[in-house]
């Protein structure tokens, strides 16, 4: 025994309980050899997407093609070979390959002829996608039916005439008993699977767009996907946990931009009773200050009526939002907001409010549910059809599976691979120290805080229906959204009351926390990132939510390369300012690229006229040499199943495990 005793009592159960997986000594022999091999080889891509606001085609689009990745393997292999038009369409089959398929048939004489080019094509792309992954992975990534053919086919020997022959008949027989366009997809799916390791989406799915549902449904298929939380984001998961106040602001906003879509058909939640409601009591009030945004191709489908409708329905719960929010307000002191209380400063008599020590006009104050001496108390009506709205969004299966999702997938922040990624901030005082929060704690501030206020964000979906710490989360996912110096807003104040009722453009600013001004500073983006356990010259933040408004010269990059913004416009409300249509990331094994975006012409557009988006790409970073597996995230892990099953050895021939031969 006394060559066990160097072992304490839970070294040995642990080195026991991974002696069941590994039993021998050769097994553990075995697999320290297969993950020194994995972590030599080269780092896996990643890809960074920010700000997609429903704009779910273009969204697609940049998935599929993976920024410009997936066509820079296609002239890596043909530029010198196939004709510019050959390649678009090529892009174009890997892409949406069941659409393009239908659409040649029509266009192709000779079809099999067609067919046996283009998989020759793709399995050479294939090959060069998948050529720094271990077999096994790859392997795991194949559609099961297609799997051992596949394999097959990326691994024959063409310099071997036998081979060569076998591997023609592989095809010749796929064309001939007519799986060609069903293996064409496959391995098209391969190709994109494998172009990207990882998938970073850097906040706000929701809003502005017309279907972030179908985002959600592409995102859930995707293998190996984080999110960062945005506050459009955190709003929808409120809703989702049956918030009043959170429900009403997605309803206000989705209203406002025209956006039902998303709501009515991707969620399957009908507004019939917010429409009654609506034309019942607003019927005679003026709406004016409530019109919606009917922008684009088709505002002139809406008729004056349909367009009087949404202007009273955006009134009838845009009132009911201020009562709640002011609910929210007057039960969370903690949230410093009580400067926000303003139906209850309403002078009726001049028509005027005054807010921040200056009066103001108010267009509107025809308000027929307000009572003036409880003013944030809803009417009977309006508890019962809030209810009613509340319980269909917690009803919604679809909005429910999508928001576990985002829980199981998503958080306020990540380190990743020596970056930090975030969608919002980290919330710094005017002097630039790190700011402080009493909510639910007790002055926290940077990484503290943000884990603080993930945990209590999740409370809100997880605890206890009517604990007080589900009404404390449900709470601070709205401050999460709209909160004074929240992470995922970052502003003073979010001035929709202001925008609504008072045309006066002064009172409808909203200051930017002076994290936005310190982000310049690359003394303020170290401090940051070694708050978070970072430091190095390859280490950055990466932002989201800001749009970076390029057309007046404003460079994504901040703080002398340490911190890089990446939301360029991807939603088109956004690129009149922005000037353009979204920026994305793409850190490989050699260097970091930033790729900005042109508008999307269309998903159909894109199919038929093998047109891409058009998009500029430049290295940001480059590194001293290629980046190993051993030196990421991943590989941190790997080194250290390394080690235990290194001491699961020297356990073995201590004596101290015995060996199962027979396992």
């Amino acid at each position: 025994m006394k060559k066990t005793e160097a072992y304490s009592p839970s070294d040995l159960r642990y080195l026991q309980l991974l002696a069941r997986q590994y039993p021998t000594v050769q097994a553990a022999s075995t697999e320290i050899i297969n993950l020194q091999a994995i972590m030599n080889l080269p780092k896996g891509t990643e890809h960074f997407i920010s700000d997609i606001h429903g704009e779910y085609e273009a969204f697609l689009h940049i998935l599929n093609s993976a920024s410009g990745v997936v066509r820079e393997k296609i002239d890596e292999l043909f530029e010198s070979t196939v004709s510019r038009a050959d390649r678009d369409q090529l892009a174009t089959l890997i892409y949406y390959p069941a659409e393009k398929l239908e659409e040649l048939r029509d266009e192709i004489d000779d079809m099999g002829e067609w067919y046996r080019i283009t998989l020759h094509r793709l399995i050479e792309v294939c090959r060069l996608a998948t050529s720094k992954y271990t077999r096994s992975k790859v392997r795991k990534a194949l559609p099961p039916e297609y799997a051992y053919i596949i394999d097959e086919l990326l691994n024959t020997n063409y310099e071997v005439h036998d081979k060569k022959d076998y591997y023609e008949n592989i095809i010749n027989t796929i064309i001939d008993i007519d799986r060609a366009e069903n293996f064409i997809e496959a391995v098209c799916g391969v190709i994109k699977r494998m172009v990207v390791d990882q998938l970073h989406v850097v906040g706000d799915l929701f809003d502005r767009g017309p279907r972030a549902d179908i985002i959600l449904d592409a995102l859930m298929e995707h293998p190996n996907v984080d999110i960062q939380w945005g506050n459009h984001d955190v709003l929808w998961m409120g809703a989702a946990t049956g918030s009043r106040t959170a429900v009403a602001t997605v309803l206000a906003n989705s209203i406002h931009y025209n956006n039902l879509e998303v709501i009515e058909t991707g969620y399957g939640i009908s507004l019939r009773p917010l429409a009654l409601f609506a034309n019942e009591v607003y019927k005679d009030c003026d709406c004016s200050c409530f019109q919606a945004k009917f922008a684009g191709d088709d505002a002139e489908h809406y008729t004056e009526k349909d367009k009087a409708l949404a202007a009273r329905m955006h009134k009838a719960v845009t009132v009911i939002l201020f009562k709640l929010e002011g609910q929210k307000i007057l039960r969370n002191p903690g949230f410093g907001m009580e400067d926000r209380l303003l139906l209850d400063k309403i002078d009726y008599d001049s028509q005027t409010i005054a807010i921040g020590g200056h009066t103001y006009a108010l267009a509107d104050t025809d308000f027929p549910t307000v009572d003036r001496e409880h003013p944030y108390e809803l009417s009977g009506e309006e508890s019962e059809l809030i209810a009613q709205l509340t319980a269909s969004f917690q009803r919604s299966e679809k909005l429910q599976r999508h928001v576990r999702f985002l829980y199981s997938k998503g958080g306020l922040y990540k380190v990743c691979n020596g970056n930090l990624l975030l969608h919002g901030c980290v919330p710094l005082t005017a002097d630039g120290k790190l700011q402080t929060f009493s909510i639910g704690c007790r002055d926290l501030g940077g990484r503290a805080f943000l884990d603080h206020a993930e945990r209590v964000a999740r409370q809100g979906y997880y605890a206890k229906p009517g604990s007080p710490e589900r009404i404390l989360g449900q709470d601070f996912l709205w401050f999460l959204w709209a909160g004074r110096n929240a992470p995922t807003f970052g502003r003073d104040r979010m001035t929709t009351f202001e925008r609504r009722l008072i045309k006066d453009e002064s009172a409808w600013t909203e200051p930017k926390n002076a994290y936005y001004t310190y982000y310049n500073d690359p003394e303020v983006c170290d401090r940051l990132l070694r708050e978070f356990g970072l430091q190095g010259p390859h280490c950055h933040i990466i932002n989201g939510h800001i749009p970076v408004k390029s057309k007046k010269g404003e460079s994504p990059i901040k703080g002398g390369g340490k911190l890089i913004v990446i939301d360029g416009g991807f939603c088109r409300a956004y690129q009149p300012t922005t000037g353009i249509a979204g920026y994305t990331l793409i850190y490989n094994s050699n260097c970091i690229r930033i790729v900005s975006h042109q508008p999307f012409a269309g998903r159909r557009n894109a199919i038929r006229e093998n047109v891409d988006i058009s998009s500029s790409s430049e290295v940001f970073e480059r590194m001293e040499k290629r980046i190993k597996i051993a030196e990421t995230d991943v590989g941190a892990q790997l080194q250290k199943q390394v080690d235990d099953l290194k001491a699961l050895l020297r356990a073995y021939r201590m004596g101290a495990v015995t060996e199962d031969h027979k396992s």
